[in-house]
């Protein structure tokens, strides 16, 4: 008998990305889940996508060997992110199509409440995002207003993790805070295809402030989309990053750090700067910090 080799492609097109009907169905009772929230309105959605699209986006997350990541290196937080969304692969590019669609944004918008949403096409601050070990976000509610759209007024994030196999022991749980910062109210793992969407208001609160000890080869991986309103004079201000109950010393430099890129935000908005460059040059002293003998793979 001949040898049968298996030459079976994943076309993208062909594939069901997102099941909005099912969705919509359970769109009253989700809607109140979400108003209903503590600390603030959110919702987690298990299952997201159905298996087989869930399965190929990451299969085919691409890998912090290619180009095209972005690194956030500061104080604050340690994580890589691609916004170039035309280099991603096939299954990922169909997977933001379908989460940028006029369909599932008018999903958003009922199960949130906020009317008139729309999505960022440039995925500002958003994207593919990954992170490998030691890798953090200290706690903070995010920048309010799009940096190069005065008028756009942030309102909500959808994080999508893409991790295959993700043990509770690497760290990395997002952890939603009160409004003052003095209580850590919710703790949600970065399982696969798990959707988190949240109310980006001035105290929302979240991040996943302790350093993961994921093994050399395993990365914390998700999709971020943020979604904008229109406003005349919406208010102004860049990320608030705060220090928690029991972060001591480390309070100052966390203070100083949000200082020195609320000051940078300033100048970025009002002379339209592009954070590429300084963002790749970041990335790629990260990727070497990596490749050290010890951090290498087994």
């Amino acid at each position: 008998m001949d040898e049968v080799t298996d030459t079976t492609v994943v076309d993208a097109d062909a594939m069901e990305f997102l099941d909005l009907s099912r969705l919509r169905a359970d769109l009253p009772h989700l809607h109140e889940q979400y108003c209903g929230a503590s600390p603030f309105p959110h919702i987690v959605i298990d299952e997201f996508l159905p298996a087989a699209a869930a399965a190929a986006a990451i299969k085919d997350f691409p890998s912090l060997d290619g180009e095209h990541w972005n690194g956030y290196v500061h104080t604050n937080e340690r994580k890589f992110s691609n916004t170039t969304s035309e280099m991603w692969p096939a299954p990922l590019q169909r997977l933001l199509a379908e989460l940028q669609s006029d369909q599932f944004v008018d999903f958003l918008g009922r199960l949130t409440g906020i009317e008139g949403l729309f999505c960022d096409h440039s995925l500002e601050g958003g994207g593919l995002h990954q992170s490998l070990a030691g890798g953090f976000l200290n706690v903070h509610a995010d920048f309010t207003v799009h940096p190069h759209h005065r008028t756009w007024r942030r309102r909500v994030n959808l994080l999508l993790y893409l991790n295959e196999d993700w043990k509770d022991e690497y760290g990395g749980q997002l952890e939603l805070w009160s409004a003052d910062v003095k209580r850590r109210e919710q703790v949600i793992a970065p399982i696969g295809n798990r959707a988190v969407v949240f109310s980006t208001d001035m105290d929302s609160f979240h991040g996943h402030p302790e350093p993961m000890t994921c093994p050399p080869g395993v990365a914390r991986q998700s999709l971020a989309l943020y979604y904008f309103t229109e406003e005349s004079q919406p208010v102004v201000r860049s990320t608030e990053y705060r220090a928690r109950p029991g972060d001591g010393a480390r309070s100052m430099a966390i203070y100083a750090d949000k200082q020195m890129l609320r000051a940078y935000d300033w100048a970025k908005r009002r002379l339209n700067l592009s954070d590429a460059p300084a963002q790749r040059l970041l990335a790629k002293l990260e990727k070497l910090r990596h490749r050290t003998p010890r951090s290498q793979k087994p």
